[in-house]
């Protein structure tokens, strides 16, 4: 008897999702009868179009990218079921040698920042945070997380602002110094999730890929760093298994997983906060608008 085919599409590709890369690359999924096909959302299709067309059925989004189409009154979109992350993900990187850091230093400074709506939005509200005056800072918009590496490693900007392994690499060749992890500035938060279309949570496959998912959670936890880091490798090619593992340890240590997937209302509210202080949004939107926890 074959598997059941998974499509699962992914908005972000790093070392942050791993608990959800651990669970394709560790087996579980397999182990539960599902074949699960994994891959990037292409950047010229429209994510809502994907379910109802019946292409996808999970994506790994973050509750506010529900609130774009709720603002708009559009209500037949997927629910998110389960966290992914409970902390910002993102690191600021300064160039190698540099001493000790305060996040004062940014205010003066040039910061390659990651343009893209969450990103930017966490990024202004934990500098806030944190004290800095936003408009001293320069926001450099240097493009795609690659482009923004490359322009770093170039000798562009004072401090860049990615996921890991990126920082991590640029540590391991002497390019950067990672300084500050945004999940320290931020209390937990409704970071990144898994969404799919209400019918499909109703169906077996929905808890077999619940079953599967738990326990990729715990293997990412309560396993050594570098024990993940082979788990994940073949989905970063070309990243030395130090670089994952040191990627992986940093995001343990943040405290950016937790054994109960669930995406509590106390994340889901301070996640408004962040977009309401960013401006991005003028309203919050009900918590039983946009999650269902499986």
């Amino acid at each position: 008897m074959s598997n059941e085919k998974l499509r699962i599409m992914v908005y972000r590709h790093s070392v942050f999702y791993s608990p959800l890369i651990a669970t394709i690359g560790m087996g579980f999924l397999k182990q539960e009868g599902l074949d699960a096909t994994y891959f990037q959302k292409p950047q010229d299709r429209n994510q809502y179009d994907m379910f109802r067309r019946g292409e996808i059925e999970i994506m790994q989004a973050a509750v506010s990218t529900s609130w774009d189409p709720l603002s708009k009154g559009i209500r037949d979109i997927p629910v998110h079921f389960a966290q992914i992350n409970q902390r910002d993900g993102f690191f600021v990187t300064g160039r190698a040698g540099d001493k000790s850091f305060d996040w004062k230093e940014l205010e003066g400074a040039r910061l390659l920042a990651d343009h893209a709506q969450q990103p930017f939005a966490m990024l202004k509200y934990g500098l806030h945070l944190k004290g800095v005056e936003l408009s001293r800072v320069e926001m450099v918009n240097a493009g795609s997380p690659e482009a923004m590496a490359a322009a770093f490693r170039a000798g562009k900007g004072d401090y860049v602002h990615l996921q890991g392994p990126a920082p991590q690499q640029l540590e391991s060749d002497g390019a950067g110094k990672v300084v500050a992890a945004m999940g320290e500035a931020i209390p937990p938060v409704a970071f990144s999730s898994l969404m799919a279309m209400r019918e499909f949570l109703e169906t077996e496959k929905a808890q077999a890929f619940m079953r599967a998912y738990r326990r990729g959670i715990r293997f990412v936890m309560e396993s050594p760093a570098a024990m993940v880091g082979e788990a994940v490798a073949s989905f970063f090619p070309g990243v030395s298994l130090d670089v994952l593992a040191a990627s992986v340890g940093r995001y343990q240590k943040l405290g950016c997983w937790r054994l109960d997937p669930a995406i509590t209302r106390e994340q889901y509210e301070v996640a408004m906060d962040v977009f309401l202080f960013s401006g991005v949004f003028k309203e919050r939107y009900p918590y039983d608008d946009v999650v269902v926890n499986l």
